[in-house]
């Protein structure tokens, strides 16, 4: 990349950067960005969006979402590390809040209106270390914060996880399924927004931490053979606390059931990202194809705006299609009472929101705003 030019006079350097030698170059060019991890995240979106539809237990067997985005989430944090920690953890806050805030905007302001009373605790609107507070009507729109309280938490503690890790990478990652087993089994959590945030942290601590172990390189130096075992034991752990605890939740929903997500998010994300060195997959023929390439890129610029943002979409899908049915032609031609239809409507409106909204993780992230990445 060529330097620029001021007048008619340039340096010894940009000269040099002009004729092409990369070794001058002063603003090399960025490493490109890991279209397998990218997609990955990309999935992981979908699934989510398709589970808040459907309803489907099985869908967190298929595909963890969230455990796939807190490991991939400790890569970053892994990496960005690397820097001051506490420009790193501002860095991250500025990403995160205000999507969060311009998001929040419109959920509160909605609820004020349908008589909530909010107290102290609107506080967790402005900082979410705790689950935010809201009423019945909304809840389907704020339910999913714990995302977000239990990544921000991640965050604030990654320097002081990441230096432990570096002491015993591989007996911190084991030991770092402990504190599940601690929080099902020896001591159960207060039931209020400190025990809330503490189970997500316990659930997801192997996937950050492993984030830890990809980025540092303590995966490429494991056996293949034990990484198989031992993650095909997690899973299968996970799998069969699952099936054999259904009567405590009516279902075998790995959501619901702590210790069966823990176990089988950290066998199933492991094994991914060990494929991911072992085998060295990176996706990169993914840039050939323009438009699945394109929607990847879209899907992890604007990942918080179709985080938050989805459960709106959903919500409005339904009394959007409710109009349909007064028009006659949709009606005989529409499948308006298929789920799938209102999946169709809700991506709809994700899109919408992605135009309208996502140009705040732009300004988030110090870029210039934009309608699409």
């Amino acid at each position: 990349m060529g330097a620029h030019r001021r007048g008619a006079l340039a340096t010894p350097v940009a000269a040099a950067t002009d004729t092409g030698d990369p070794h001058l170059d002063p603003r090399p060019e960025p490493p490109a960005r890991d279209r397998y991890f990218d997609t990955l995240r990309a999935v992981a979106l979908i699934r989510v969006v398709t589970y808040h539809t459907f309803g489907w237990a099985w869908a967190g067997m298929v595909f963890p979402s969230m455990g796939v985005m807190f490991a991939l989430a400790g890569t970053l944090m892994a990496k960005s590390l690397e820097r001051p920690a506490l420009k790193v953890v501002r860095s991250r806050m500025r990403r995160l809040l205000p999507p969060f805030w311009f998001w929040g905007v419109f959920v509160v302001v909605a609820m004020l209106i349908h008589d909530w009373m909010p107290g102290w605790q609107i506080v967790y609107w402005i900082v979410p270390l705790g689950d935010p507070p809201g009423n019945a009507w909304a809840e389907q729109a704020w339910e999913i914060l714990w995302y977000l309280r239990t990544y921000l938490w991640f965050v604030l503690l990654s320097p002081l996880l990441l230096r432990v890790f570096r002491l015993a990478p591989a007996f911190v990652l084991l030991l770092s399924l402990a504190p599940i087993l601690v929080v099902h089994f020896l001591w159960e959590p207060p039931d209020n927004r400190f025990g809330s945030a503490l189970t997500d942290l316990a659930t997801f601590l192997f996937c950050w931490i492993l984030g830890f172990a990809h980025r540092d390189g303590v995966l490429r130096r494991l056996k293949p053979f034990a990484v198989a075992v031992l993650s095909l034991a997690a899973i299968a752990y996970g799998g069969w606390y699952a099936f054999t605890h259904q009567a405590e939740t009516g279902s075998y929903d790995l959501d619901d059931i702590p210790l069966a997500q823990a176990f089988w998010s950290a066998g199933y994300v492991t094994l991914l990202m060990y494929a991911k060195e072992y085998f060295r997959i990176d996706f990169a023929r993914l840039t050939r194809v323009r438009p699945l390439d394109r929607l990847v890129t879209v899907f992890n610029a604007r990942a918080v705006t179709i985080y938050l943002w989805h459960e709106i979409a959903l919500i409005l899908a339904v009394p959007l299609i409710d109009r349909f049915w007064n028009v006659p032609a949709f009606e005989k031609y529409l499948p308006l009472e298929s789920q799938w239809f209102m999946f169709g409507i809700g991506w709809v409106l994700i899109a919408v929101f992605v135009l309208l909204c996502g140009w705040v993780e732009d300004v988030a992230g110090k870029k210039k705003p934009k309608l699409l990445p």
